[in-house]
């Protein structure tokens, strides 16, 4: 039997994976994962195995990873960031029951909420809240709840899938529910492409946030009270000043 390893590339794979990370790539002769994922790893691996499915394919995918696995083929399954946040972690386990005599190994990764906060300073100094906008797993109305509870709590909240073509209004509802105790200026910030070329970030408050426009390779980050612009960045304090 070989061994499945559930791979966190990180944000965007590159300088960003793990050491751990690209020795168990380069150790599994087979790669599955996600299409977009697996491509970033195509020119840098390009003697793999590689197995793919498009989105909305997810069991299909541990299917197919725990078939070659009994093939005696060591497999790495690719997620990006940590794949045991919003990753393929969970649903691995689940699909594994019926394969009881597969090892699963999780590999942990960098994920968007601590790639995105490096690059925007220090937004998450203190307790902070990670919330997926995604309704397609989880009713759009316990999301609400989740971004009600989180903003009158006063955490830092990062947002993960932000909007997407079918989804274009909803960071601005989000806005919504968090502007009902969250101030309007409220310090934020929204990361593009983090660990990618293509990556920027902006700072700008909460009132104006809700007038962006955003996609899924976009992580958003909505200060608490304290958060404050320090030479130029986002910043959480801590507290420790006060001590």
């Amino acid at each position: 039997m070989g061994k499945i390893y559930v791979v966190g590339l990180g944000p965007g794979a590159g300088s960003q994976m793990t050491l751990c990370a690209k020795d168990v790539i380069e150790h599994c002769p087979v790669i599955t994962g996600y299409t977009v994922y697996v491509d970033l790893l195509k020119e840098e691996f390009p003697d793999k195995v590689y197995l793919t499915t498009p989105m909305k394919q997810e069991v299909q995918r541990c299917e197919m990873a725990f078939q070659e696995a009994e093939k005696g083929h060591d497999v790495a399954m690719v997620c990006s960031g940590d794949a045991g946040i919003y990753g393929m972690a969970g649903l691995l386990y689940e699909v594994g029951k019926k394969y009881p005599d597969i090892e699963l190994e999780i590999i942990p990764g960098i994920t968007a909420a601590c790639g995105g906060a490096a690059v925007l300073g220090a937004p998450l100094m203190h307790d902070f809240a990670v919330i997926s906008l995604s309704d397609l797993l989880t009713p759009w109305e316990k999301i609400e709840k989740r971004l009600r509870a989180a903003a009158m709590a006063d955490f830092v909240i990062c947002l993960y899938n932000p909007s997407s073509k079918k989804r274009a209004d909803y960071l601005s509802r989000a806005c919504d529910c968090m502007l009902e105790y969250k101030r309007k200026d409220t310090v934020c910030g929204i990361v593009r492409n983090i660990g990618r070329r293509e990556e920027s970030y902006e700072i700008l408050t909460l009132e104006a946030l809700k007038e962006k426009q955003t996609d899924m390779f976009t992580t958003v980050f909505i200060g608490n009270e304290q958060t404050d612009i320090i030479r130029g960045k986002m910043v959480t304090p801590r507290g420790y000043r006060n001590v």
